[in-house]
C-alpha cells in the first residue's frame, strides 16, 4: 500500500490539448470524465510510443485535486468501480493515467483500469491490489508493464500487515538504492513508474508516480500530493531528500499492453 506524501510545485495553465481549450488548474471543468477522458486518449493518438503518451496524458492533468481514499469498497461494503477524471490519490492517478495511455479509445478505457486495478479485472475488495507491490506485481504477470532494473540493486525482504482481513504478507523487493537511481537518469524514460520504498515494518511503499524530464533535463517526480492537495511536478532530488528515500523501484509500461474486454 502507498500512502501518497508530499508535494513541492504548481502549473499556473492546464492545456487540454482536445478542442483546443485551456483551463486554469485547480478549476477543474464539470465535464463527464467519458468526455475529458476520452479527449485526452484521442490527443495522444497522435503520440506512437507510450511513454509519449503517459507524458501527455499525466501532463494534462497536472493541477487536479489530490483525493484521498477514492476508492469505494471494504470486506464489509460491496466494492464499486470508481473512475476520476478530476481528483486522485497516488495509485489511483497512475493507474488512470496508464489505463487511458494503453486504450485507444473510452471504450477501451474501462476495461485497462479494471485489468490494471484488480487481479483477473474482477471488480472485487478481496480482488483489489491493496499493496504497490502486489500492484506492481499484477501488472507485470498481466503485461502491462515490466521491472526496470539498475546494477547495485538490493533484495528487501518485508513483512507488512497492514489490514486484518487482508493477513499477514511477506514480500521480496528488489530495491535502488537512491544515489543509484538519481545518477542514472539517462537509463530512465517519460512516464516509468516509480515505487518509493518505506522504512514502516508493516508497509511496502509509502509514494508512487511517474517519472518526468524539465525543460532542462532535471530529474522530476509527476505525482498525486497529499500535502500539496493536488497533482504536480517537483524535482526529484528534493523529494527523495525531503522523506529520506532509501530505495526505490521502477516499472515501465509495455508497449503493446494488452487491453482486455469488457467484463
Amino acid at each position: 500500500m502507498a500512502s501518497c506524501d508530499r508535494g513541492v510545485s504548481r502549473r499556473s495553465v492546464l492545456q487540454i490539448l482536445a478542442g483546443g481549450s485551456i483551463i486554469a488548474a485547480g478549476a477543474w471543468p464539470a465535464f463527464a470524465g467519458e468526455t475529458v477522458i476520452g479527449r485526452l486518449i484521442a490527443e495522444a493518438s497522435n503520440y506512437t510510443r507510450i511513454s509519449q503518451r503517459i507524458d501527455f496524458i499525466s501532463r494534462a492533468l497536472l493541477g487536479a485535486k489530490y483525493k484521498a481514499n477514492p476508492l469505494i469498497g471494504g470486506p464489509k461494503q460491496p466494492e464499486k468501480f470508481v473512475v476520476h477524471d478530476d481528483a486522485f490519490d497516488c495509485v489511483t492517478y497512475c493507474e488512470t493515467v496508464l489505463a487511458a495511455a494503453i486504450a485507444h479509445d473510452f471504450g477501451e478505457f474501462e476495461p485497462a483500469l479494471r485489468q490494471i486495478r484488480y487481479r483477473n479485472g474482477q471488480v472485487s475488495w478481496d480482488q483489489r491490489n491493496h499493496y504497490f507491490f502486489e500492484w506492481s506485481q499484477h501488472n507485470v504477470e498481466n503485461k502491462t508493464c515490466r521491472p526496470i532494473a539498475m546494477d547495485g540493486s538490493v533484495e528487501i525482504d518485508k513483512t507488512v500487515n497492514w489490514h486484518p482481513e487482508l493477513g499477514k504478507r511477506r514480500f521480496l523487493m528488489h530495491g535502488i538504492p537512491r544515489a543509484t537511481f538519481l545518477s542514472n537518469k539517462h537509463l530512465l524514460a517519460n512516464g516509468d513508474i516509480v515505487g518509493f520504498v518505506t522504512k514502516k515494518s508493516n508497509l511496502d511503499y509509502f509514494h508512487t508516480g511517474f517519472v518526468a524530464f524539465g525543460g532542462n533535463g532535471e530529474l522530476l517526480l509527476r505525482h498525486a500530493s497529499k500535502s500539496r492537495h493536488r497533482v504536480l511536478d517537483e524535482r526529484m532530488d528534493r523529494f527523495a531528500a525531503a522523506n529520506k528515500v532509501r530505495y526505490v523501484t521502477l516499472l515501465r509500461a509495455e508497449e503493446t499492453a494488452p487491453v482486455q474486454a469488457a467484463l
